[in-house]
């Protein structure tokens, strides 16, 4: 019987066969590919063409398989997606190729190969020696690729602050240790600019009988000792240092290195967004059928051990669950009526005038917190003088205020963006960006403040002002920011600990042993919130940013914490948080990232630039004392220059080369715009012909389903 189906169905395949044989001409042209034909090309005629030539003619011609020879030596047979038959015979070809060759043509070949191995091999020790990468792939098989996504966005910031603490430390740190250390000949810097007496004095050492618990409140609040080390602006010095016969000038360094380092972060941060943005667009498209690629063709099957097997079957099944939620949520949106949606619209018009009217008080009482704490910390007569508790919790009131204000806004956020109803992947973003603005602002809200104090509101007719062009209730301006910006770090990872400590720890115990609460089963096991988690991170390294001109050390720290924040949050991913109910795609979610991550950016380059470039610096302490700006170092270096490269970077700094080298610029930038587009339209057209093969495929398959019957 089983013979006899097997003959009947094959007898029926070779009928079917045959009559599509003897309908194909006119088949093929009932195509849905070739109804587009006007548009696309004759495409009939190439059908026509593969029919009449048979076998024959799908034989390639020689200088073609030349040419696909020479293209497939220059990959790896590994990587080539081919049977290992067809690997083999190719190894052959290549074998029987290299013995015909001789002299210069075999010796390249086999350099080749050889440096292809050498890379590849290179390749793969590297791959051991990646930060955290078995880590990362356990979080990734445990809990999706949204929270490893958090993970990889660490370790991206720790490796960028490292590098830049390598900058920091070989140029201004370890240079002025080590010239100390020699005891060797300082040469101090003509001062440019005469300055009062008043503006001179700055001497922050404590005198007299000193307290222990005294210096345990100058290591929190920056001040004391604490001003006169390596850590702050006003410790180094308006000198250079002469050994044998070159000069190493202290305040060029300074300047140089700060400029560099935002350059240097900028750059890296520009090169990752690129390559994110390419990733996710990639990633993300429809088109190229998202379960199909993660069905068929997400497997890994390298794994070997039990283990690694159940995390790759885990990351899988939680990307078909995020894209089964974006699905279901697309089809609700599709079913809401005009009605429903005015209304939805009126609603969440209220609930933004609500956000503004948050972030608005939010804004006011992080300025008040600021002007009120520098008034009772520069006041002779000030109620909190020595008394040391009082005093340290007066200096960080502005960071006190801002992290109240970071802790309970974005929670109203998260409920009112729940009654917005916005798609998953939107409603990630809007949180983020009104929790990014909040964060971001009220750092600028304290800058603010701090700047009008520094400079008495900008009124040089102030009294306060009117000697040293600054207030003189701040001798060393530069120290006083820089000491605001190390409170706000030491602030943020203390917080970050007692959240953990006695919040995510204790919530954990009670879900676990009083499982039958009504009120713990409410509030539920703890998820890992992403968009929060991010926002903590750009925040803290915008305040390194911010700080980094005026705190040099301040990377340095920043890697340190980020360092422990990283196993923090390992901690309490695995012992206090479960899977989110409510996963999101992580691959717009790097690219998104990284944007938020670059505002940031863009926002602490102001202060740094503007103190860079118009504010005169300090005329007590600092390496830029006596000068009316600190650039003006720059113009002091260059004139010292020989007459030929001083020309040259005034001419660098002319418009006679600006103006050139910005219609270059415009140029280029039209150019690629075309190009782009050029692209896009290409790739469109491409995505159109795989849609019309695959319609091409199911009438082919109806039509012999049709035959066959």
């Amino acid at each position: 019987m089983e013979d006899g189906r097997e003959s009947g169905l094959g007898t029926g395949t070779d009928e079917a066969g045959s009559s599509l044989g003897r309908h194909s001409p006119s088949l093929f042209l009932q195509l849905p590919s070739n109804q587009t034909l006007r548009f696309r090309g004759n495409k009939a005629e190439a059908w026509g063409a593969a029919l009449e030539g048979g076998i024959e003619s799908s034989v390639v011609p020689q200088d073609c398989v030349v040419g696909e020879e020479e293209e497939e030596d220059q990959r790896p047979l590994k990587e080539l997606p081919l049977c290992l038959e067809e690997k083999r015979r190719l190894r052959f070809l290549q074998e029987q190729a290299a013995s015909r060759l001789s002299g210069w043509r075999l010796w390249r070949v086999e350099k080749q190969r050889t440096l292809r191995h050498l890379r590849s091999q290179a390749g793969t020790v590297m791959s051991y020696v990646v930060m955290w990468k078995s880590t990362l792939r356990h979080i990734e098989g445990h809990f999706g690729t949204g929270i490893q996504s958090y993970f990889n966005f660490l370790r991206f910031l720790v490796l960028m602050n490292f590098v830049a603490s390598l900058l920091v430390v070989g140029f201004v740190i370890a240079p002025n240790a080590a010239f100390e250390a020699l005891h060797l000949n300082w040469t101090g810097r003509p001062n440019n600019v005469s300055a009062n007496a008043s503006c001179v004095h700055y001497d922050p050492s404590a005198h007299g009988l000193v307290s222990y618990f005294s210096y345990i409140m100058d290591l929190l609040s920056g001040k004391g000792f604490m001003e006169l080390t390596y850590l702050f602006y006003g410790y180094y010095q308006n000198s250079a240092v002469d050994f044998a016969s070159f000069s190493y000038n202290v305040p060029l360094a300074y300047l140089l290195t700060a400029f560099f380092y935002l350059l240097f972060c900028l750059i890296w941060i520009v090169q990752r967004s690129v390559y994110c943005l390419k990733h996710s667009l990639v990633s993300e498209d429809a088109s190229l059928g998202s379960y199909s690629n993660k069905v068929f063709a997400g497997w890994d099957f390298g794994l070997m051990q039990h283990s690694a097997v159940q995390l790759k079957h885990k990351s899988i099944r939680y990307e078909l669950r995020m894209d089964l939620e974006e699905e279901a949520l697309r089809r609700r949106l599709a079913e809401r009526t005009t009605r429903q949606r005015a209304t939805l619209y009126i609603l969440r018009g209220l609930l933004n005038l609500l956000v503004l009217s948050l972030l608005g008080g939010g804004f006011f009482c992080i300025y008040l917190a600021t002007s009120y704490s520098q008034w009772l910390l520069g006041s002779a007569d000030s109620p909190v003088k020595g008394q040391y508790i009082l005093e340290l919790l007066v200096a960080y009131l502005p960071s006190i205020v801002i992290t109240v204000a970071n802790l309970l806004i974005p929670i109203i956020f998260g409920v009112i963006v729940q009654l917005e109803k916005y798609p998953l992947s939107f409603e990630i973003k809007i949180t983020l960006l009104r929790n990014v603005f909040l964060r971001l602002a009220s750092l600028v809200v304290l800058l603010i403040s701090l700047w009008s104090q520094i400079t008495c509101s900008g009124d040089p007719k102030d009294s306060n002002c009117k000697d040293c062009g600054y207030s003189h209730l701040f001798p060393c301006w530069e120290t006083s920011v820089g000491q605001e910006m190390y409170k706000l770090l030491i602030f943020d990872l203390l917080i970050m600990l007692l959240v953990m400590l006695f919040v995510e720890f204790p919530r954990k115990i009670l879900v676990t042993y009083l499982p039958s609460c009504p009120l713990l089963k409410l509030w539920g096991q703890q998820e890992f919130m992403v968009p929060s988690n991010v926002l903590d991170l750009v925040y803290g390294q915008t305040v390194c940013w911010t700080g980094a001109l005026f705190c040099p050390l301040l990377p340095v720290l920043n890697t340190l914490k980020y360092i422990m924040i990283f196993y923090l949050k390992k901690l309490t991913l695995y012992a206090n948080c479960r899977p989110a109910e409510r996963t999101f795609r992580a691959s717009s979610s790097n690219f998104f990232f990284l944007l938020v991550l670059l505002m940031g950016l863009t926002i602490s380059c102001v202060p740094a630039l503007y103190s860079m470039f118009v504010l005169p610096p300090s005329k007590s302490c600092g390496p830029f004392r006596g000068e009316p700006t600190m650039w003006n170092t720059v113009s002091n270096a260059i004139s010292e220059l020989p007459l030929t490269a001083q020309e040259f970077l005034e001419f660098v700094g002319s418009l006679a080369f600006a103006v050139p080298l910005f219609l270059l610029l415009s140029i280029l930038m039209f150019y690629l715009m075309a190009l782009a587009g050029s692209y896009s339209s290409m790739v469109k057209g491409l995505k159109g012909q795989l849609r019309l093969e695959g319609q091409d495929k199911l009438f082919l398959v109806k039509q012999i389903s049709e035959l066959s019957q």
